[in-house]
């Protein structure tokens, strides 16, 4: 298990083992969530969302009026 200390600026050093398994790099942002058991999750931000642009194939088209079925 890696461990980290907190700086009296909220600074720590995620340990490199973690980096590696993260693929994070210098920039890399991470995201933190604090369950209701007090265990923390992080994740790092890797990809953006326009990444995923063209990824997913399709001929149908759906207009947005149908998208919104409660104003029928």
């Amino acid at each position: 298990m890696a461990e980290s200390t907190i700086t009296s600026k909220g600074q720590t050093t995620v340990p490199a083992e973690v980096r590696a398994a993260l693929h994070a790099e210098p920039g890399t942002r991470l995201e933190w969530h604090v369950t209701p058991d007090s265990d923390v999750i992080v994740r790092a931000k890797t990809l953006s969302v326009l990444a995923l642009a063209g990824s997913v194939k399709t001929d149908k088209h759906v207009d947005v009026e149908d998208m919104n079925p409660w104003r029928s």
